[in-house]
């Protein structure tokens, strides 16, 4: 009944990876495109994808807390049972640590995207006036 239960959050977590990594794919390519605009912008989206299944993985699939079903805390005589009740809680706890810790690396990325983006465009505002100004000086 545990090694179920370790697939089956292990699945889920995955699926819900899967669909953050898609509805935040455009986004997270947009804004690298925009940041590096160079062709090594997709090895940072392949890694930032890389990253989503990691992160919502390992955040979904708790080994610490899944061991209280294999072994006996010292004051009970036996490990806690899986009942259908812990089946639905451990569903529910899969869904939203797996989005609790995507939501944490999103929040991260696009913090420092929006930094690198205000240096990206500050250079950019400042490079149009060097060039009026070289154009002046000849």
């Amino acid at each position: 009944m545990f090694i179920t239960l370790l697939v089956v959050t292990f699945l889920i977590s995955l699926g819900v990876s899967f669909i953050v990594a898609r509805i935040f794919a455009k986004s997270i390519d947009d804004i690298l495109k925009r940041i590096i605009a160079d062709t090594i912008s997709q090895a940072w989206v392949k890694y930032l994808k890389f990253a989503t299944y990691v992160v919502g993985v390992s955040s979904g699939v708790r080994i610490w807390e899944l061991e209280k079903y294999i072994t006996p805390p010292q004051m009970q005589r036996g490990a806690i049972e899986l009942t259908r009740d812990r089946w639905v809680l451990e569903v529910y706890r899969t869904i939203i640590d797996s989005l609790e810790g995507l939501a944490w690396l999103l929040l991260v990325f696009f913090v420092m995207a929006l930094i690198a983006f205000v240096i990206v465009r500050a250079f950019e505002l400042k490079k149009p006036k060097n060039v009026a100004e070289a154009g002046k000086l000849e």
